[in-house]
């Protein structure tokens, strides 16, 4: 398995290939993947207070985001009613944040990836982390789309998002995350989520867990904020849960299969620490 590896905001295919590389090494060692790492075209200032968080420059962004900048949401998180579900909490910020949004700039965005998909032929998974996780569902959203309007066959048959968010259509003059109290499921293909608990975003990643696949969706909490695990421990037990999802998924992809394959329970879940109904998440038991 190959996977195309997408940064978040204000990354780079160079830094995330460090943020990554703890992973990336467990999973090339033991012959079950290989990395390959992209980047946005849209090169980015940090926001002001956060110069020497990113890491070395340039920086980079998928999507062309004039208007602010992405942490606005982290600022106004704090002030959230609890107990609501993700849905509900991304519902607070879509009027302000994607109705204006010109779907062209997403479309540009999904485009990007796409080519460097086509340039690679070898490539059949994604990984994406936080705003490069939300591109990568929303690039599956079109792919399984064109596959059940058009027949087009799909090239991605795993995605792994840490700290992701739900995919963005065009919608009128804007954008909408695809919700799944709406839309029901959207992404069908087999699917892995990780992410923190203490994550002050982590109800954007429920909300695309929802969205996917639930006999084919995997949840591995690190107990972390919103970034890409590195500690010996969670690389280790996310790289063992993965094992033979992988090794699973490649098999029936040498049969020549495009029918969806179920996690076991242990697969789904794993040894990490879940979130419960009770936390206001929904979605998913504990």
């Amino acid at each position: 398995m190959r996977f195309l590896c997408l940064p978040g905001a204000y990354g780079s295919a160079k830094n995330f290939s460090v943020q990554l590389g703890p992973f990336a090494k467990y999973m090339e060692e033991r012959g079950l993947a290989t990395f390959t790492f992209t980047q946005g075209e849209h090169e980015v200032d940090p926001p002001i207070g956060w110069e020497h968080y990113f890491g070395a420059r340039p920086l980079y962004r998928f999507l062309d985001a004039k208007e602010g900048d992405a942490f606005e949401t982290l600022r106004r998180v704090r002030h959230l009613p609890r107990g609501l579900t993700p849905e509900a909490t991304l519902r607070l910020f879509k009027d302000n944040d994607l109705s204006g949004f010109p779907p062209d700039r997403l479309t540009t965005a999904i485009n990007c990836v796409s080519q460097a998909i086509d340039e690679d032929p070898e490539i059949d998974a994604l990984i994406g982390y936080s705003e490069g996780a939300m591109l990568a569902a929303s690039l599956l959203y079109q792919e399984n789309k064109n596959w059940e309007e058009k027949g087009i066959p799909r090239r991605i048959k795993f995605a792994i998002f840490f700290s992701g968010a739900p995919p963005l259509v065009p919608n009128g003059e804007g954008v909408a995350s695809q919700l799944a109290d709406e839309v029901g499921t959207v992404i069908d293909i087999p699917t892995y989520h990780v992410f923190g608990s203490n994550d002050p975003l982590v109800y954007s990643s429920v909300a695309l867990y929802n969205v996917c696949n639930q006999d084919a969706a995997g949840l591995y909490d690190h107990g972390l904020g919103h970034l890409v695990p590195r500690d010996s421990e969670n690389v280790k037990q996310l790289g063992e849960l993965l094992h033979d999802t992988i090794v699973t998924i490649n098999k029936k992809s040498t049969a020549g299969t495009d029918t969806p394959y179920s996690l076991t329970s242990s697969q789904k879940r794993g040894a990490g620490r879940w979130i419960r109904h009770g936390d206001g998440l929904g979605g998913f038991g504990g």
